[in-house]
């Protein structure tokens, strides 16, 4: 990185950071601090709701995703439409008419107090692992391929969230993330036009569309029902939908953001804002890492694109092997390279088919050489990261960006980690305060309560530096953080559906009927990893949200004695127990 670069990346933080504190300074009460005072208008609302979405991931693993698998994964944003429709309709106005601060008051008055608890502690421990991995995510890339300190990164990053966030508050947030997003979008268009230029001058928009097709990355749709394929219309349209459902109308990060709105009419706006544009901008995001992988089929990738990875290997007893892999990679690319000009000059199949045959044997020496790199880090007892995933895109932007726009992009990396992360702290700060603090203690003036949700604030920042601090890397970051939403939101968003739906159902039913779910879906989440059953993570959504419904009625078909109590409590803790050593194990 240059001087130009340091000053694009740190000015574009700080100003952000300070504009923030600055312009919401002086919230008085905790209506302004956890509710933004109600002024928010819809594209402020759509900006910040997309933001809160939007982690360093979506911009570090997405255009990994299409690097490597292609457009496919646009099909798990397909239900976020449906959803927004749902929310707009039902929730929306529900919880603008109860008045409440977070999703799971509307629980209290509905069911009872331990159903609000149970939902708001599962909401908690599930966000607070997610706000811990929006700050490791890009953390541990920019280290890794900058060699900057990883702690010291984690702690910056969550630094300068926590100190806006605890100032200002919601008010804060919303207003940090609008300018957050404008950052965004300008960083990763000028991102693709800029691949575009850099590809030979005989390739076109559209030769690139034809290279990527012949490569097997345009395939967007997916039809099939093999739950092999984790990504298909189904999957994306059901379970989507459901995960949808659950993060935007049950997730206070999510929740938060619209019920700072000025009206009703202005938060419905806000969200099908958001249903509009963000299935658009997840496609484009994909684009621009099949964009990235077309660049490199002009220009020699490396094997791997972990720099710390290759490091590792080379410094080992399989550094011969290794590099005998990146000979055999450079001569593939070179045949694939003349398939490909072949290809542009006369469309022949056969050539479509040669290029799809040398992809192939690239990936497979890609796959060998993540085979090296772990018992590389094997033999030396290192833990290295062998899935390169997340350092395409990052690869691209230090190696082939002109000066200045690394910094740019850098710091739409890092602004999205802030706004994501922002939102998390300011949400999980607002349950731990109104949904648990609040409710079981007595009565506190507006002043103390505005304390005690900075306080909450800060130390809920704390503990995601420390996650972030302890945590591991997935085999791909973006669907670590769907993978731990999925084994929660399915449950949360049917104890919801009930509320909403079944108003015959009681407490004790819907309460009991929670916990074992929950057993069941880390039992199952388990037996997926050990692969004893094949149920790919976006369907743990609906098996959720269906299972809590259908127990619950059974539940409370006819009240059940205390012996039948001490049963279902028996049942839950071996369930939970077993699930719990299949994970550990896997």
């Amino acid at each position: 990185m240059q001087h130009l670069d340091w000053i694009v990346l740190i000015g574009t933080l700080l100003l952000i950071v300070v504009y923030g504190t600055y312009q919401s300074r002086g919230s008085k009460n905790v209506e302004d601090y956890l509710k933004g005072g109600n002024t928010s208008k819809w594209w402020t609302i759509g900006l910040s709701v997309m933001a809160t979405q939007a982690s360093a991931i979506t911009f570090l693993s997405t255009p990994g995703q299409a690097f490597n698998n292609g457009m496919g994964f646009v099909q798990f944003y397909f239900g976020l439409p449906i959803a927004m429709i749902v929310i707009c309709m039902v929730f929306i106005p529900l919880y603008h008419r109860l008045k409440v601060y977070t999703a799971y008051e509307f629980l209290e008055n509905r069911f009872d107090l331990k159903t609000r608890t149970l939902t708001a502690i599962l909401f908690l421990i599930q966000r607070g692992l997610a706000a811990g991995i929006t700050i490791f995510a890009p953390a541990i890339i920019l280290s890794a391929v900058l060699g900057w300190n990883l702690l010291l990164l984690n702690i910056i990053i969550g630094l300068l969230v926590i100190i806006y966030t605890v100032s200002g508050g919601t008010k804060a947030v919303n207003v940090t993330q609008k300018h957050q997003m404008v950052v965004i979008f300008s960083g990763m268009i000028i991102a693709f036009i800029l691949i575009i230029t850099q590809l030979p001058s005989d390739i076109t928009f559209s030769n690139a569309l034809d290279i990527a097709g012949a490569s097997g990355k345009m395939e967007v749709l997916d039809f099939s029902f093999d739950l092999n394929n984790r990504y298909t219309v189904w999957s994306g349209v059901i379970g989507g939908t459901f995960l949808m459902l659950s993060y935007f109308g049950t997730d206070q990060s999510q929740v938060q953001r619209y019920l700072s709105g000025k009206s009703v009419k202005e938060m419905q706006l806000g969200l099908m804002f958001n249903g509009l544009l963000k299935v658009p901008m997840q496609f484009f995001i994909l684009l621009v890492g099949v964009m990235v992988f077309v660049f490199y089929q002009f220009n020699e990738a490396p094997i791997n694109f972990n720099p710390t990875a290759t490091d590792v290997v080379l410094d080992s007893q399989y550094a011969n092997d290794y590099r005998a892999l990146q000979k055999k990679q450079k001569e593939v690319f070179e045949l694939k390279k003349a398939a490909i000009n072949d290809y542009i000059l006369n469309s022949a199949s056969e050539s479509a088919q040669s290029i799809a045959n040398f992809n192939t044997v690239s990936d497979q020496l890609r796959a060998d050489a993540r085979t090296l790199i772990e018992k590389a880090g094997e033999a030396e007892n290192i833990k290295v990261e062998n899935n390169d995933k997340d350092y395409v895109f990052i690869h691209f932007i230090l190696h082939n960006l002109p000066r200045g726009l690394i910094g740019l992009l850098l710091a739409v990396i890092l602004s999205a980690a802030m706004s994501s992360t922002s939102s998390e702290l300011n949400a999980l700060a607002s349950t731990t305060t109104m949904d648990l603090y609040k409710r079981n203690t007595s009565a506190k003036s507006e002043k103390e309560m505005v304390k005690v949700s900075k306080l909450f604030t800060l130390g809920w920042g704390i503990l995601a530096i420390g996650v972030a601090c302890v945590a591991n890397l997935a085999e791909n970051l973006i669907q670590l953080v769907n993978i731990i939403g999925s084994i929660f939101y399915g449950n949360v968003l049917g104890i919801f559906l009930l509320a909403f739906f079944f108003k015959s159902v009681r407490a004790n039913a819907v309460f009991t009927a929670a916990l074992i779910t929950q057993a069941i879906i880390f039992l199952l989440f388990g037996l997926n990893e050990v692969e004893i059953i094949n149920l790919p993570f976006l369907w743990l959504n609906f098996v959720g949200c269906i299972l809590v419904i259908i127990i619950a009625k059974l539940i409370d078909f006819k009240e059940i004695s205390k012996n039948h109590r001490l049963l279902l409590v028996g049942l839950i803790s071996i369930i939970s127990l077993f699930g719990f050593l299949i994970i550990s194990n896997s």
